[in-house]
């Protein structure tokens, strides 16, 4: 099975390429600017003329989250247009298609986990550019399946958990909202998941069951984590392999503004995706301390 993963530096693309690695049946190619460009949709049906591939994973976004409140016609061009143009391509082609996006569709204030018939309502420009996304793929490419995801983090790329390690070096204390809950996930984690979801949708590219919309998450368990959580994790694995860390200073989101909303809820109920595509992520802890190890090694 072949693949095509739009994007070259992000994690998740990063992350499907590290994962095919040795696979023997699989085959992953990354393809970013300047040759695919989400920014002019106008050039995305040439880039990908021609493409020999047997699933689409559209996982190249514009995730600069605070800094979209100022650029939405970019953020919009990406995360709507592009990926339209994207699923466009795949559909008159008649290659399955993967839309990766996002908990920043929801507003965060229900209590529980949040599933795929939940109405969204998101806070952000991020989040109503890729929840416009959503249904412009949905429109464009009946057959897709998008997968939403949230807190990502792996070896690769900025994240919050290279963020953590960084500032560890130089304070001995930092300040992390506790107030909001989620899931981290493991990029690689979430390739892994994508993977399964392509080889059904080559397989079986017409079962109604394995399209739509899914959410595809680690477990948060019992006990939904907060950053702050997460934080005194990664930290915890980083003090065991001799690298940084700090004490973490439990602050509430009003103490620390920024100029996009936050879901203060980012739980997502993963039931639908395992039904579906037999799909199930590990618990978020066990990934933390391989990932965190692997940061130190880079750095």
């Amino acid at each position: 099975m072949r693949i095509l993963v739009t994007g070259t530096e992000g994690q998740l693309a990063r992350s499907l390429l590290e994962q095919a690695q040795g696979v023997n049946d699989l085959s992953v190619f990354a393809l970013g600017r300047p040759d695919l460009d989400l920014t002019r949709p106008h050039a995305i049906a040439g880039a990908l003329a021609g493409v020999d591939c047997d699933v689409i994973v559209n996982a190249a976004a514009y995730t600069a989250v605070d800094q979209a409140e100022s650029e939405p016609d970019i953020a919009h061009a990406v995360n709507c247009d592009g990926a339209e143009a994207v699923a466009q391509a795949a559909a008159r082609a008649d290659i399955p298609f993967i839309q990766i996006s996002t908990d920043y569709v929801f507003n965060g204030q229900k209590d529980g986990a949040w599933n795929e018939d939940d109405s969204p309502d998101p806070l952000s420009v991020y989040g109503k550019t890729k929840l416009a996304g959503e249904m412009a793929v949905q429109a464009a490419a009946p057959k897709a399946a998008i997968l939403r995801t949230a807190w990502v983090y792996s070896p690769f790329g900025k994240n919050f958990a290279k963020t953590m390690l960084r500032l560890a070096e130089s304070r001995d204390e930092l300040s992390v909202v506790a107030d909001q809950t989620g899931a981290p996930t493991s990029a690689l984690d979430i390739a892994g998941g994508v993977i399964a979801v392509a080889r059904n949708l080559a397989a079986r590219p017409d079962d109604p069951a394995l399209h739509g919309v899914f959410h595809m998450t680690a477990i948060a368990g019992s006990t939904a984590p907060t950053w702050a959580d997460f934080a005194e994790q990664i930290f915890s694995a980083s003090r065991a392999l001799g690298g940084p860390s700090a004490q973490v200073r439990r602050i509430s989101t009003a103490g620390y503004p920024t100029p996009a909303a936050r879901p203060r809820n980012s739980l997502l109920d993963c039931t639908r995706l395992e039904q579906a595509h037999g799909v199930r992520l590990p618990f978020w802890e066990v990934p933390v301390a391989n990932i965190v190890r692997r940061i130190l090694a880079d750095s």
